[in-house]
């Protein structure tokens, strides 16, 4: 079935990602910055699903380590048919209030990584005729409440580009945009969702099935579950302002 890259594959969407692209006969590059998780995953993974498990621990904040990644999807043995860029976290703080150090280590994984890795994953792909790129966005893409939204607006506008120029040439390029999934995602940035309805996390398995059937599809933009397609859709009609009046209510991410 071919290999799977995964970045920040220990946690979340990224671990959810790993099992069931293994389930479906994948083999899997796991990328993410703890080593002891990711040798933990990778031995599951083989055990369990009997798959192929590479691990390559890498700081996408850093250029170096990026580097190395993309290194592993310009390799012609084993090559990497489908690209996961997942890595991502919230930063918790209105820009003016928050470290700068931190504003950009965020940019650079969720902006200079999903670049670098799918430049190279393009690449590759295109050369062989088929491949598939997935980048996880997120429904803040459309809110404009800071620069978390800010990257995943980056990402989506970038995949739909992306989409276009590889039409034509067996490579697909798709965007999902969740919204709020019950993982550590806010409890890592320090955002309290403990009031949030039911209705209003999506679980993981829910999130990562719907984006990879919308790959096998070649669909270019996917929002998972019917409450947040509404809200997308509402937001895509409603004037910018009353959005951007009504993420004042929201914690920060």
């Amino acid at each position: 079935m071919g290999t799977a890259l995964v970045t920040g594959a220990t946690s979340g969407l990224g671990e959810e990602f790993c099992w069931q692209l293994a389930a479906a006969g994948h083999d899997l590059v796991l990328v993410a910055r703890r080593e002891k998780l990711l040798n933990a995953l990778a031995d599951s993974l083989r055990q369990i699903a009997n798959v192929k498990a590479e691990v390559i621990v890498a700081d996408l904040s850093k250029l170096e380590d990026c580097e190395r990644v993309a290194a592993r999807i310009d390799q012609e043995t084993a090559p990497v048919g489908l690209l996961v860029n997942n890595a991502g976290f919230g930063l918790g703080k209105p820009f003016p209030d928050n470290d700068l150090a931190a504003e950009l280590g965020g940019l650079d994984v969720m902006v200079r990584a999903v670049m670098i890795l799918s430049h190279h994953a393009a690449r590759a792909m295109r050369a062989r005729g088929r491949g598939a790129i997935l980048n996880v966005a997120s429904v803040a893409s459309r809110t404009g409440a800071g620069t978390y939204s800010a990257h995943k607006a980056w990402v989506v506008a970038f995949t739909e580009g992306l989409s276009e120029e590889l039409r034509g040439t067996g490579v697909t390029a798709t965007v999902v945009c969740p919204g709020p999934v019950k993982t550590a995602f806010f409890e890592n940035a320090g955002v309290d969702v403990s009031h949030a309805p039911a209705s209003a996390m999506a679980t993981p398995e829910q999130v990562c099935a719907e984006a990879l059937d919308a790959v096998r599809r070649a669909r270019v933009i996917i929002t998972p579950t019917p409450v947040f397609k509404v809200a997308m859709a509402a937001m895509k009609i409603a004037p910018r302002w009353a959005t951007r009046r009504v993420m004042r209510t929201v914690p920060h991410m």
